[in-house]
């Protein structure tokens, strides 16, 4: 086993790698990336820094999503989920500029899931009280943006699928609501609850299929993918997240 393998078994495998740099997952063999990348807003991760110049955190991310087109099947896709727009080191479009980004990387662009996680105390400013001064406008929102690389209707897999009638109906709406999770809970700064990545696996691949998390901190992803019958890999530079999302997968999946 390599090194790099921090954890494998029945089916799910946990890199602790470098997502740019890695060779531990052939080319072509993914069907599906789940992932919530950096923020780029100062996060305390621990070893990566989470605020830098935003040019710089642009250019970083079509490296990464370049790395990710290259891993997907022809009919792979991709599940991003981004903030709308930061104000933490001034104001911009992150959800616009990544999505731009992604498709300058060579992802063609499908829809937009709007994730309404219900939680406008996360509000930092209100900017000018009352006053038309300089207010500012936030939303208790985030973005899921789906990507894929060459053709949208899946060819291969198992043509298996698990997803029920009132699922499929609700999660087709383009708006999802419910809560994010807790950093206290899971003791990572950035976790997000494992109903995203699962409502993103069961709509867009079949049963069997591989499924990606190249960020994968507190392994949500791969706990989705455990409990919905998928294979999965998950990538975090830090020894620390793989092993909390080791023992999540251990404690939270079922065998």
């Amino acid at each position: 086993m390599s090194s790099k393998v921090y954890y494998e078994a029945s089916g799910i495998r946990i890199l602790c790698d470098d997502t740019l740099t890695t060779e531990q997952i052939p080319q072509n063999s993914i069907d599906l990336v789940v992932t919530s990348p950096p923020y780029n807003l100062d996060v305390s991760y621990e070893s990566h820094n989470d605020g830098i110049d935003y040019d710089e955190y642009l250019e970083f991310s079509k490296r990464w999503m370049t790395k990710c087109l290259t891993l997907l099947k022809p009919d792979g896709r991709m599940c991003l989920n981004i903030p709308l727009d930061k104000f933490k080191g001034g104001h911009h479009s992150v959800g616009a500029d990544l999505t731009l980004i992604a498709k300058e990387a060579g992802f063609k662009y499908h829809s937009t899931v709007i994730w309404n996680e219900g939680n406008i105390s996360r509000r930092s400013a209100w900017g000018s009280w009352l006053s038309a001064s300089c207010p500012y406008v936030i939303a208790p929102v985030e973005l899921i943006v789906i990507l894929y690389k060459g053709t949208w209707k899946k060819q291969g897999g198992s043509k298996k699928n698990d997803i029920i009638k009132d699922e499929f109906t609700s999660w087709t709406s383009g708006v999802w609501t419910f809560q994010g999770e807790r950093k206290s809970k899971i003791g990572h700064p950035s976790p997000f609850p494992i109903e995203l990545p699962k409502r993103c696996i069961k709509l867009f691949s079949f049963v069997g299929d591989i499924i990606l998390d190249p960020f994968m901190g507190s392994g949500s992803t791969l706990i989705a993918a455990k409990q919905n019958g998928r294979k999965a890999v998950g990538i975090d530079i830090e020894p620390n997240y793989c092993e909390i999302a080791r023992k999540r997968l251990v404690q939270e999946a079922t065998s």
